[in-house]
């Protein structure tokens, strides 16, 4: 009777994982006079009905992506409005922290196509002992290659930005749940960056059944999201890749990037240098830690970026059912007592990691804060606009004594950081 009542609140709690397709509380940092950067949002993005780009796997049928999985990935764009009918200055009004005036939806009233790729694996035929790709399946895939990198090309012109900021979505999320998202997180972050959603093809239902299938779905998605990846870092004009990954999203992520590392050193390049990685964000990342320790660790994954933020919350309901049906426990619900001996020591002294522990979160059975909770996106905008590690003027975390980073409610309001340099480097690190 015990593991039925399981099973029933793992079918409910689980179902939602999905996002809730709302303009999230403006984060804390835009409180007391510092709001909203809008005098660095280039001209073109000043709109509240922007272009998302996505990529994804998902089987379009009669014009909608659902969970089914393609053989072939889409590049694409997805127009997400905020609110109905807003002009920019409304929705300027109802993102600061102290205005009464809220944004009560993100929507996706269309999107569009831009290139759709030949199916993987690209066929090959034996020749002299070797296996070669059939050269004119090869040569159409790296048409739409270009076709995709123009794409992008041409929106850094536009806007002048030169980096990327990625979202990869997590268990139970539709396509809208993964662009809604990411356009959330970007505009809070003052879209200086071009935006796109890696959206794999979850949500095969709730409960027990849908999370093995989910699961299962993210396993196929790695080939898919490493192309991704791949494609991104080979723009010459493209800086920098900013990565945010959420709960089973973050074991898509993982697990690409490190097939990329893995190749990047027998190719003798340093894999940050390859990759064109810079900040990577593992919200409630929904990976066992044992996989963690062999997998990433043993990899030195962490040295392929500029910083690597997890954050985690011992009290995430969804993780703690996540776990009672692996029979691991999950990095996102990580205890103090969860880490091996020694291990925050040596994580500290490679300073690249930082564990950051969210307290007294409850909505969303504790897992969607990443987009709902003010503090939380204070941290992320600031980790991100600012480039600056944990414990800074520019990121005033506190840091318990075994070296975890927390997040109080209210931070950073008691030790508000100055933010008129965003519109260029950070002046610390």
């Amino acid at each position: 009777m015990k593991h039925l009542l399981m099973i029933f609140g793992l079918s409910t709690m689980l179902s939602a994982c999905a996002a809730q397709l709302q303009l999230a509380p403006a984060p804390n940092i835009f409180r007391e006079g510092n709001n909203y950067p809008e005098e660095f949002v280039p001209e073109t993005l000043r709109t509240a009905s922007p272009d998302i780009f996505y990529v994804t796997d998902r089987v379009n049928e009669d014009g909608e992506y659902g969970s089914k999985r393609s053989s072939s990935m889409a590049f694409g764009r997805a127009q997400v409005k905020f609110g109905r009918d807003l002009s920019w200055e409304e929705l300027l009004e109802g993102t600061r922290a102290d205005s009464n005036k809220a944004v009560s939806t993100l929507w996706v009233p269309e999107f569009e196509e831009i290139v759709r790729f030949e199916p993987t694996p690209i066929p090959f035929v034996r020749e002299a002992g070797a296996l070669n790709h059939v050269p004119e399946v090869r040569s159409k895939y790296d048409e739409q290659t270009k076709e995709f990198q123009d794409a992008l090309r041409a929106k850094m012109r536009e806007t002048g930005n030169n980096k990327v900021l990625v979202y990869v979505h997590g268990f139970n999320n539709d396509f809208d749940d993964s662009v809604t998202s990411l356009a959330n997180l970007w505009h809070f972050t003052g879209r200086d960056s071009i935006p796109i959603a890696f959206t794999w093809p979850a949500g095969n239902g709730a409960g027990p059944l849908g999370y093995f299938r989910d699961r299962d779905a993210g396993t196929f998605a790695v080939h898919h999201t490493k192309e991704f990846f791949r494609m991104l870092a080979d723009i010459p004009e493209l800086a920098q890749i900013d990565i945010v990954a959420h709960s089973r999203g973050t074991e898509v992520v993982g697990t690409a990037l490190r097939e990329q590392m893995i190749f990047a050193r027998g190719q003798g390049v340093h894999p940050k240098t390859a990759m064109k990685t810079g900040i990577l964000i593992m919200a409630a990342p929904d990976v066992g830690i044992d996989i963690v320790r062999q997998r990433l660790m043993s990899e030195r994954f962490s040295e392929a970026f500029e910083q690597v933020n997890l954050y985690v919350n011992p009290g995430d309901a969804a993780l703690r059912l996540s776990a009672y049906l692996t029979r691991t426990r999950r990095l996102g619900a990580l205890r103090d007592k969860d880490f091996a001996p020694g291990e925050l020591e040596l994580l500290g002294k490679e300073g690249l990691v930082f564990f950051i522990q969210v307290e007294d979160e409850r909505g969303g059975l504790g897992h969607g804060y990443f987009r709902s909770n003010p503090a939380v996106l204070s941290d992320i905008v600031l980790a991100l606009r600012t480039r600056a590690f944990p414990g800074g003027s520019l990121r005033p975390l506190e840091q318990k004594e075994n070296g975890i980073w927390l997040i109080h409610k209210n931070y950073p309001l008691e030790r508000l950081p100055d933010l008129g340099f965003l519109s260029g480097d950070s002046p610390e690190r």
